[in-house]
């Protein structure tokens, strides 16, 4: 079984959803440990016991405390050490609010992308547009939540499925980039418990896991 490393809880994304949702997913090749206050608990050498990372929160610290999480001279593990995490050979997950990043941030260069808004929870169609490990077994699925738009703004991302509904366009939801010898999946959807307990999603994640992970 391989340990995984779940960030969540922030203002707008309680982590009690997070955590309901991967309790929901039934696996016998993952745990997943939860860290709320990454800012405080996480540190480099700490990251190396994790086959894989995923990030379910923005830039704040706990859902009660809006304080930036990346500090620099503070922040024990931030993006930079996210990023020789990843190039030493792990995998990152940016689900949801992990794609929340402002234009010019460090963590929007490490995933690739940036957040451009959403509107109104909807009605979404999740549409496979990619032939990959991650999307195998998986047919177009529907969900209500929010339709985040994100700008990538990297050339290496391969896309695996897009987003549509009729007030939010349509849009990437997915996608994966290869950094050194790690690998990196962004997925955006992941606002309503629902989702998380939507078959086709969790077998996302696990599929995410491991491609990510090289099971």
């Amino acid at each position: 079984m391989k340990d995984i490393l779940v960030l969540c809880d922030d203002f707008w994304h309680p982590g009690e959803v997070i955590k309901r949702g991967f309790g929901s997913i039934k696996t016998g090749a993952y745990a997943f440990d939860f860290v709320c206050d990454a800012k405080d608990i996480l540190y480099p050498e700490m990251l190396e016991r994790y086959a894989a990372v995923i990030n379910c929160k923005g830039n704040v610290l706990t859902g009660a405390n809006n304080a930036a999480w990346f500090e620099d001279g503070v922040t024990e593990a931030g993006v930079k050490e996210f990023e020789d995490y990843v190039r030493g050979g792990h995998g990152f997950l940016s689900l949801h609010s992990g794609n929340t990043a402002k234009e010019g941030s460090a963590y929007g260069d490490f995933v690739g992308n940036t957040f451009a808004g959403h509107p109104p929870r909807c009605s979404i169609n999740v549409e496979i547009t990619g032939s990959h490990p991650i999307t195998q077994g998986i047919g177009n699925f529907s969900i209500r939540d929010e339709h985040y738009n994100i700008k990538c703004h990297v050339s290496d991302a391969v896309e695996l499925f897009r987003t549509v509904s009729e007030t939010g366009g349509t849009q990437i939801g997915g996608y994966v980039r290869q950094i050194g010898k790690g690998r990196l999946c962004v997925m955006t959807p992941g606002h309503i418990l629902s989702v998380w307990e939507h078959p086709a999603y969790q077998k996302l994640i696990l599929n995410a896991l491991d491609w990510s992970t090289g099971a």
